[in-house]
């Protein structure tokens, strides 16, 4: 693995609808494992800041902000629903055998 991954997680740490918070390089980053396939996010709602690794997982790939409802797209980071505006950031995961790595943010 390049430099530009970071060692975050064993798989078994994340199992089917798990998800787990971590650090990179300062970053909070939320994992989730949607149906067996990992995505990374940055760890906050756009509109205020809100833990998102907090959030109910809706419609699949959907994270609801516990805060004030706003709705993110796992997958993608895209917000879905008001009061947030801009998309959260996203990271590539790699897994290597049982090692989980996430993109580090630049």
């Amino acid at each position: 693995m390049t430099e530009d991954f970071a060692k975050v997680a064993s798989l078994t740490e994340l199992p089917v609808g798990g998800r787990k918070l971590v650090e990179i390089d300062g970053v909070r980053i939320a994992i989730f494992n949607l149906d067996g396939e990992l995505h990374a996010i940055e760890d906050v709602c756009t509109h205020d800041g809100g833990p998102l690794v907090e959030g109910e997982v809706m419609n699949v790939c959907q994270v609801q902000c516990p805060r004030h409802g706003a709705r993110f797209d796992i997958r993608t980071g895209a917000a879905l629903s008001m009061p947030a505006f801009e998309a959260t950031n996203t990271y590539a995961v790699e897994i290597d055998g049982d090692d989980v790595f996430v993109e580090r943010p630049f």
